[in-house]
């Protein structure tokens, strides 16, 4: 059987850092003729005949791996944090942009997140695409509540395959007396928040960048996709969170859950501030990210004007 907590040592800028159990999803596979595997494979072999490649982070986050990026592919453009580049620095005027959510938000929430006191809240959200099960369901609000701390959870209509009728009246009950159980909500707003103190999330990018640029702590609980990898480097690179993957046990949740709000909670807070401080100076007039979408704009300028746009990336 294959070792899943062997540590990789052949991914340029992360030597020793990620596991087999870290490796996205497409990666895992044991046929090579796998679609998502072939997929990604043939954009990463066309990604080296574009002009340039735009990415939704920022220098400072990821220093090493775009160091060695940078000695293989052209032109690197990071102009991350996306959501918060585009809202605040848009132009250098403030961005009147609408929210980019897949679902209506209840900004009901935010009623009940400013009667609970600052930093106690747990907050949940799997994102758009995550399903669980209702035994999985089940195990998190049993972690949950034996936690003991208040807690905020986007439920998608669809997030529960199968019937959500099998959780225990009971347990559902005491859901909704410590927690608030909606089925979306303005996420960055909630973030934003005072009151909550940590997010339990499935650490897919967006909402790893929307954490970081508010300094909340993470729990990851990692499904498919990069969000294996973005879980790892949140909890043993950046040390902003804690990493839950490839398990969903009612003891365990409740274990993380504690940590993530207790005194581990805080020095992962403090690491966080620090992180959300480097994402501000990115975007700010100067910053890394600030001076490489004006680069970006400028290239795409000459680009036209030259008639330069590469044929292979039409």
């Amino acid at each position: 059987t294959t070792d899943m907590d062997r540590v990789t040592r052949c991914i340029p800028g992360m030597e020793g850092v990620v596991r087999l159990r870290d490796l996205p999803s497409f990666c895992r596979v044991n046929d090579l003729n796998d679609e998502w595997l072939r997929l990604v494979l043939t954009e990463t072999h066309q990604s080296v005949k574009a002009t340039g490649i735009i990415l939704n982070t920022f220098y400072d986050l990821e220093a090493a791996v775009l160091d060695r990026m940078s000695a293989r592919f052209p032109k690197i453009y990071t102009i991350g944090p996306l959501n918060a580049f585009l809202k605040w620095r848009s132009l250098d005027r403030p961005a009147t942009l609408g929210s980019a959510s897949l679902w209506k938000e209840d900004k009901g929430c935010m009623e009940w997140l400013g009667k609970r006191e600052k930093r106690s809240v747990v907050y949940i959200s799997f994102g758009s695409y995550t399903r669980i099960t209702a035994e999985e369901m089940g195990e998190f609000l049993h972690g949950l509540v034996g936690a003991g701390f208040p807690f905020l959870w986007a439920i998608r209509p669809d997030l529960v395959k199968g019937e959500v009728g099998s959780v225990p009246a009971a347990l559902l009950e005491a859901a909704q007396e410590k927690g608030c159980l909606v089925e979306w909500v303005p996420q960055e707003e909630v973030l934003a928040h005072p009151s909550v103190g940590g997010f339990l999330t499935h650490s897919g990018w967006n909402s790893t960048l929307e954490s970081i640029f508010y300094g909340v702590p993470m729990l990851c609980w990692p499904f498919f996709a990069d969000q294996q990898i973005n879980s790892r480097l949140v909890s043993h690179v950046w040390k902003v969170g804690l990493d839950m993957k490839d398990t969903c046990s009612r003891e365990v949740i409740e274990r993380l859950v504690k940590e993530l709000m207790g005194e581990k909670g805080e020095q992962l807070r403090g690491n966080a501030m620090r992180m959300k401080e480097r994402a501000w100076r990115s975007i700010e007039e100067g910053g890394s990210s600030y001076t490489n979408f004006q680069k970006l704009v400028q290239d795409i300028k000459t680009q036209k004007l030259k008639g330069g746009i590469n044929k292979n990336c039409q």
